[in-house]
């Protein structure tokens, strides 16, 4: 949500080992839909699924067909990243669901934070990057030369992603934020919109982004807003009524984390 948006950075081309599969679920969250990942590289009997998407069975049943898979893998458990994930594996025949949350792991344990996953011609180290939800993860793949980060919802390949409460931490997200930085000139390839080709770049946009945004906080509940729809009035003067609620949704993560940082409770976040 908000703020200049540089498009020059999109990548229309993806790497011959990359295919996306968008799921049909467009909506103001979800950009143009859901984008599943299918990674197989050169000559390779197994390929890996990222992000099944929701449970759209005609969605599921395309996947599958570029199959077979050695795992599904998620970003994330939102429903629609996860959804999908049981009923594809069923198709499959039992293929594994990897996750960082247990409750969303299928015929295979639950991976950690910096885990490598390998084989068929594809090198996945998993980076734990919480902050848009607490199990959030990116995987950054290597394929013979090639190297993509698949970020997920933590950067999002157009406009910028929500951090909400209680699960969403803002703090945890702009640690992650400076997590990418250290990945320049490496392909992004987010859960939503377009693939970008920095995801350093990407994510110092996102930082900038998020910072300027507290200021703007800070300034209004210095100026007496004490809700996330009194910050949303001063701040987001012109959003997308569509859109309020995730902009409120907003506003109450970043009312906490400055309460957090000051330490004093000057900001203190009232109940409507």
């Amino acid at each position: 949500m908000g703020g200049a948006d540089p498009e020059s950075a999109e990548v229309d081309r993806l790497p011959g080992w990359v295919t996306l599969l968008r799921a049909p679920n467009p909506g103001p969250m979800t950009l143009e839909g859901t984008n599943t990942w299918v990674l197989r590289a050169p000559g390779a009997d197994f390929a890996a699924v990222i992000d099944p998407g929701p449970l759209d069975e005609a969605h599921l049943r395309r996947i599958a067909e570029h199959g077979p898979f050695q795992f599904i893998l998620v970003t994330h458990g939102h429903h629609d990243h996860v959804e999908g994930a049981e009923r594809l594996s069923e198709l499959l025949g039992g293929t594994a669901v990897l996750a960082a949350d247990p409750a969303h792991a299928r015929h295979g344990a639950a991976f950690g934070a910096k885990e490598h996953l390998g084989g068929n011609g594809l090198e996945i180290q998993v980076l734990n990057t919480p902050g848009h939800t607490s199990d959030s993860v990116c995987f950054l793949v290597e394929c013979g030369n090639d190297r993509a980060m698949f970020t997920g919802d933590t950067i999002l390949g157009r406009g910028t992603t929500v951090v909400a409460r209680p699960d969403g931490d803002l703090g945890a997200y702009l640690g992650s934020l400076e997590v990418l930085t250290a990945y320049p000139q490496i392909l992004m390839l987010p859960g939503h919109g377009p693939a970008r080709a920095d995801t350093a770049e990407r994510a110092r946009f996102y930082l900038d982004h998020r910072r300027q945004r507290l200021a703007q906080v800070r300034a209004a509940m210095d100026a007496g807003a004490r809700t996330p729809a009194a910050v949303v009035d001063l701040v987001y003067p012109d959003i997308d009524p569509g859109v309020r609620f995730a902009a409120e949704w907003s506003a109450a993560a970043q009312i906490d984390y400055l309460n957090r940082e000051s330490g004093t409770g000057v900001h203190r976040l009232d109940r409507p």
